[in-house]
Parts: C-alpha cells; sequence; structure tokens
C-alpha cells in the first residue's frame, strides 16, 4: 500500500502483515492488492461477499478493532472541521476567511482520505463498516441457510450477536451455540 503513505494513513509492516494473515492465500497484499478497489466503489456492489464462521470473524478482530479504533478517534476531527468550514462559509469573504476556508478544506480532505482508506481496509479484511459513533462492524455469515450478519462493536471482546440482513443493529441477537461452534460460513 505504498499509495498509504502519501494519503496519510498509518499503514506500517506489522499492519500489512495482520492484513495478509486474515485475507485468503489468494488475495494479495500489497500494491493495487485489490481488484475490486481499483475498479471504484461501484464495482464492490457486485462482487461476491466473504462470508466467515464466528471463529473466523474473530481472528479477524485484532486487526478489525485498530483499524475501528482509528475511524473512531479521527471521525470527531472530521466532524469539527466540517462545523468550523460551515461557520466560516457562511460569514462575509474577506480575503483572511477565504485562505482559511482553503486550509480547513485540505484538512477536511486529508481526514475524508484517512477515513475511506482504513474502511477500504475493513473492506478488504471482507467486513463492512456501519456505525462511525459505536464502532459497528458486520460479517457476512449464515445461518440456518440464510445470509445474515455477525455483528460487532467496538469495545466488546468478541463476536457474540449477529442480526437478519435486513434488521440493522437494532435486530441484534445473541449468537447461538450452533453458530459459535462453526456452523455457520459456507
Amino acid at each position: 500500500m505504498p499509495g498509504a503513505w502519501r494519503r496519510g494513513l498509518r499503514v506500517d509492516a506489522q499492519r500489512l502483515n495482520a492484513l495478509a494473515s486474515v485475507l485468503p492465500r489468494s488475495f494479495p497484499v500489497g500494491r493495487r492488492a485489490d481488484p475490486v478497489l481499483r475498479r471504484g466503489p461501484e464495482a464492490i456492489m457486485h462482487d461476491a461477499n466473504r462470508y466467515f464462521t464466528v471463529e473466523e470473524a474473530n481472528r479477524t478482530l485484532p486487526l478489525v478493532r485498530r483499524i475501528v479504533e482509528d475511524i473512531v478517534a479521527l471521525y470527531p476531527t472530521f466532524q469539527e472541521q466540517l462545523r468550523s468550514f460551515q461557520e466560516l462559509a457562511a460569514k462575509p469573504l474577506e480575503p483572511a476567511i477565504e485562505q482559511r476556508l482553503e486550509e480547513l478544506r485540505i484538512e477536511i480532505d486529508r481526514s475524508a482520505q484517512q477515513i475511506n482508506g482504513y474502511i477500504q481496509e475493513l473492506q478488504q479484511v471482507g467486513c463492512l463498516f456501519k456505525g462511525f459513533d459505536e464502532g459497528l462492524v458486520d460479517f457476512y455469515s449464515y445461518h440456518e441457510g440464510r445470509p445474515i450478519f455477525l455483528c460487532w462493536k467496538l469495545g466488546e471482546e468478541r463476536i457474540t450477536h449477529w442480526h437478519e440482513i435486513d434488521a440493522g443493529a437494532a435486530g441484534r441477537q445473541p449468537l447461538t451455540p450452533e453458530m459459535v461452534a462453526g456452523n455457520g460460513a459456507a
């Protein structure tokens, strides 16, 4: 991920190795590793999802947790930058205000690129980021022959809940013993 350094992402060798350890062996990690991301975000919607057992999803949590911590830590700064930009943009334009607006625009772009980069890292693992406030992440799985989401949020030690694809986090239910035993993903 050499381009990540230019975007200001914190991608070091340890993080790259952690990412490689949770990806399928056929998935190359490194420069331009993900063909889906190279084609653009619209292609993600058309590619097959990765389905996890509870055990597989739990194995990704050390890396997922670090990425989500980065997102959740950066998001308030991003929100504050946006708020400041909106407040300044409402004032009559003067050279000093115009200069500060340009500085803020650059800061906002940088923060947005960092957040998007982190979300792309989660997509490479195979999970979906669902919430900035709680650090919600969903993993595709199967239960009784139908697709579901294994649901995790920042602060939880391991995955203990699931919900229907269309239910959202409000529909979280405790995992069944069968799910924990690994009879989930196909």
